[in-house]
């Protein structure tokens, strides 16, 4: 049940993730430019969007990856059978290693 959470919660971290990456501005001039249509420059002035969105793409990598660790540590077994599965085969199997009694099975008289 606490693993479908972490899971949950990781997968719309890695959405926003991609959506905040999708918005930032690149060569060809990314989302960002074409979202806000100017909106980024008055709101967070000239070079603050790209900064407030590298500071949000930040955090949200940490929490994917905190998340990702996270998962792994929980959704590990709790006992580890170190034991091979072969090995465990061979010990359940009892060996008969009495040796036949050759004369009964050749009826020599």
């Amino acid at each position: 049940m606490m693993t479908g959470i972490l899971i949950g919660i990781h997968t719309i971290i890695s959405i926003l993730l991609i959506a905040v990456i999708l918005m930032q501005a690149g060569q060809g001039g990314g989302l960002a430019g074409g979202l806000s249509a100017g909106m980024g420059n008055s709101i967070f002035g000239g070079r603050g969007a790209a900064t407030a969105l590298s500071k949000i793409t930040t955090w949200f990598a940490i929490a994917f990856m905190s998340f990702g660790v996270l998962i792994s540590l929980i959704s590990t077994p709790e006992t580890i059978d170190s034991e091979s599965i072969l090995k465990r085969e061979a010990d359940q199997r009892l060996l008969d290693l009495s040796v036949p009694d050759i004369q009964q099975n050749l009826d020599i008289e």
